[in-house]
């Protein structure tokens, strides 16, 4: 009696073409600095500078910043700064550079409009601290010391 021949091997199934592609993990974001008490002091001149700036001039803190930064506390509100600064703009190429710094919600958004440290293409303008290279823990407190600088002029100036 002579053998059936064998079965095929089941085709291999193609791939779902409308399922959602499996997206890569992201890359650890970068640790936020620990000390905020011991931020560089911001010189005088670059306040003059900013006040040149009819975009910069534009930004205050509304009643919704005053009342979140009342009832955090600048302490928080710096941290939350900190995060910001660490995850939005420390990376040489950060993710959406020019558009990843909303323009209201937070008063540390308000404040990085006001003084230049939104993108990096800003803060190479205003700053003096290149594009493409990753921002290391000084530059990155000196930026949180410009924010915080600004977040406190802008109080006592509305106060």
């Amino acid at each position: 009696m002579a053998r059936r021949p064998a079965r095929k091997a089941a085709p291999a199934q193609q791939a779902d073409l409308f399922a959602p592609a499996a997206r890569p993990a992201p890359p650890p974001a970068p640790a936020p600095l620990a000390d905020l008490s011991a931020l560089p002091p911001v010189a005088p001149e670059l306040w003059a500078r900013l006040a040149y700036s009819k975009f910069g001039a534009r930004f205050h803190l509304g009643a919704r910043e005053q009342a979140y930064l009342a009832s955090r506390g600048l302490p928080e509100v710096m941290r939350h700064a900190a995060d910001f600064i660490a995850t939005r703009l420390a990376p040489a190429q950060p993710a959406r550079d020019g558009r990843q710094t909303p323009w209201r919600g937070h008063p540390v958004f308000i404040a990085q409009h006001a003084t230049g440290t939104c993108c990096r293409g800003c803060v190479a303008k205003w700053h003096a601290i290149p594009e493409g290279e990753k921002l290391d823990a000084a530059q990155q407190a000196y930026l949180l010391a410009v924010i915080q600088a600004w977040i406190r002029r802008d109080g006592s100036q509305q106060s």
